[in-house]
């Protein structure tokens, strides 16, 4: 199996137009990827991820993943949470603006000061977040938002990257006679692994159906897939087994 990347963290922000929030929600998201956590965090993006974008999806699934929003209809978080599973985290720009007793927050292309003080208190709060997550062993369950600490200084202007281009780990197995590269393999085998209880193990149709979710099986001999997964699992808890 190859080498797992190093732990990043998704930014998906609200793409809302009609509402200074939406631009808030946006400029904070582009502060923390591209000036205060340019080496922690991805960007992606929330209307290719609604659209069916593989990378993004596969890349929130499997990585802690922060929902931006605007308001409280939580678009960001909700499209998130039915495609890839819930979100580490998710932040809603009008409880910032409530927090901080922000009002007369105005203009969709151009913000005011308190539009602009606006951004960098979500961004802000945005590293907090960052940063736990980091610090902590994330799950698909997320962490508790708890004893959050000031955001360190900025680390300097470097541009942002795409989960797309993240290194989502892909797997290779020989179904009857072909070599086939499945997104996401290696992950799902280290997933299904932690979720291990000794009376258990999970099955190749388990297996199969979190793969589906990241990859065209239309044209493949299922039976005969189902049977190569089984065995690559098998042999991937008895190498784990070796190395602890």
């Amino acid at each position: 199996m190859p080498n797992l990347p190093e732990k990043k963290v998704g930014i998906v922000a609200c793409s809302g137009e009609e509402l200074p929030q939406g631009t808030i929600t946006r400029l904070a998201a582009l502060k923390v990827l591209e000036q205060l956590r340019p080496k922690e965090t991805v960007t992606i993006c929330l209307p290719l991820f609604l659209a069916g974008g593989e990378g993004d999806r596969a890349f929130a699934r499997f990585y802690p993943t922060i929902a931006i929003d605007g308001c409280s209809r939580r678009c960001a978080a909700i499209g998130t949470e039915m495609h890839s599973g819930k979100p580490a985290a998710s932040l809603i720009v009008d409880d910032v603006l409530a927090q901080h007793e922000l009002d007369s927050v105005d203009g969709r292309r151009r913000l005011n000061d308190s539009g602009h003080r606006a951004v960098e208190l979500t961004a802000a709060s945005v590293v907090q977040i960052v940063d736990l997550l980091l610090a902590n062993n994330w799950s698909s369950r997320g962490i508790e938002q708890t004893d959050i600490q000031e955001p360190s200084p900025p680390l300097g202007e470097e541009e942002a990257s795409c989960s797309c281009a993240a290194d989502i780990p892909v797997g290779s197995v020989m179904v009857v006679g072909v070599r086939l590269s499945l997104v996401g393999l290696p992950l799902i085998f280290e997933q299904a692994c932690a979720q291990e209880k000794p009376s258990t193990r999970h099955t190749a149709q388990e297996l199969l159906e979190e793969i589906r979710i990241y990859n065209n099986l239309e044209s493949i001999d299922v039976d005969a897939l189902i049977v190569v997964l089984l065995r690559e699992y098998e042999t991937y808890l008895a190498e784990r087994v070796k190395k602890s």
